[in-house]
């Protein structure tokens, strides 16, 4: 566990600061149990705040990380359909995915060809309320959304037509495939 590591690092740091800075009357064995003393209540409670940090659905344990840590997690999700049913049932994993490992996973949906107006400032073909409303939730946790540049000019549409968090990419299947080689799980409904 991270946790531990950093704490074995900072105890072998400050023993060796502290060491040096102990006045000559006390030993060196008291300021160590004095550390390991200190060093085991900073223990129990970060084992108190991993504990407490379950997950609801199974009460599994997750691995505490820090912000900016890199994920360990890459998913990307081919996104080429109009109909409303495969909408959801595409951003809803991408949400259960965001449910399952939080900040730890990295997620591209990349839309080409049909599904490529849930990312229109003014979409040519229906896109309801409710999908308008999970792609900027998704985009706001983070999930990047790609657009098929060749399905835009296909439409005549421009980056200027997407909403911002939208990146136009080239090739949108070759996006897809690149990502795999970067080792991203690929999902296709």
């Amino acid at each position: 566990m991270k946790i531990i590591k950093i704490l074995k690092k900072l105890m072998s740091s400050f023993s060796n600061s502290y060491a040096r800075t102990v006045p000559a009357d006390e030993s060196k064995r008291s300021a160590l149990t004095k550390l390991i003393a200190t060093s085991g209540i900073v223990a129990l409670g970060t084992a108190g705040s991993v504990q407490a940090h379950k997950t609801a659905d199974t009460g599994e344990e997750k691995e505490e990380r820090f912000p900016g840590d890199p994920p360990e997690h890459f998913i990307v999700y081919q996104f080429n359909h109009a109909e409303q049913e495969y909408h959801q049932h595409v951003l809803g994993s991408a949400g259960a995915m965001i449910a399952k490992y939080e900040d730890n996973v990295d997620i591209v949906i990349a839309c080409f060809g049909r599904g490529i107006h849930i990312l229109a400032k003014n979409p040519g073909r229906p896109v309801d309320d409710a999908t308008k409303e999970k792609v900027k939730s998704l985009a706001q946790q983070g999930v990047k959304f790609h657009a098929c540049g060749r399905t835009l000019k296909s439409m005549k549409w421009t980056q200027d037509d997407l909403l911002p968090f939208a990146k136009m990419v080239d090739v949108g299947v070759a996006d897809v495939m690149e990502l795999q080689e970067q080792n991203y799980a690929y999902v296709a409904w």
